[in-house]
């Protein structure tokens, strides 16, 4: 029925030795714990684990600054992170001293969320810094703890 069986032989072990291949290295290159608790490797949640804490967290510094805290709670950054802005503080949570938070640049530290961006939401406070502000920091009139709903500005950049 087949004139030329060995062909087909020829290709079924060429596929078996390439099935083999594949899995040996599969063996060699995937770690032992890769799939044991998802889709990564296993051993990395006792990796991440032993490294040390950089964030505090919101409640370790609402707990030392409550005026900013409160300030926060009242505007449009309430849903905003601490760190977001002022960097990861657990060292300086657990000794004051230890660290000092530099002030921040807001004239760039404000442009990471608020540079006007078509791929943002129109609902979204976005200026164009350079029309705006003229490279003024802009803690100079706006207060980023509890920035006023007057105070953003509507999409296109200007009042």
């Amino acid at each position: 029925m087949f004139k030329d069986i060995e062909h087909l032989i020829r290709l079924a072990v060429v596929i078996l030795i390439a099935v083999a291949a594949f899995v040996l290295l599969r063996a060699a290159v995937i770690p032992s714990s890769f799939g044991q608790y998802g889709h990564y490797r296993g051993a990395a949640i006792t990796e991440i684990a032993a490294r040390p804490i950089a964030f505090a967290g919101h409640d370790i510094c609402a707990g030392c600054h409550t005026e900013e805290a409160a300030q926060k709670k009242q505007g449009k950054h309430v849903v905003v992170a601490c760190e977001a802005c002022h960097g990861a503080l657990a060292r300086h949570a657990d000794d004051p001293s230890a660290l000092t938070p530099a002030k921040l640049d807001t004239a760039v530290l404000c442009t990471r969320c608020h540079e006007a961006n078509s791929a943002k939401p129109r609902t979204f406070p976005q200026v164009v810094t350079a029309d705006h502000s003229g490279g003024i920091a802009c803690d100079t009139c706006h207060q980023p703890h509890k920035p006023k709903i007057e105070d953003e500005m509507p999409a296109g950049g200007k009042k």
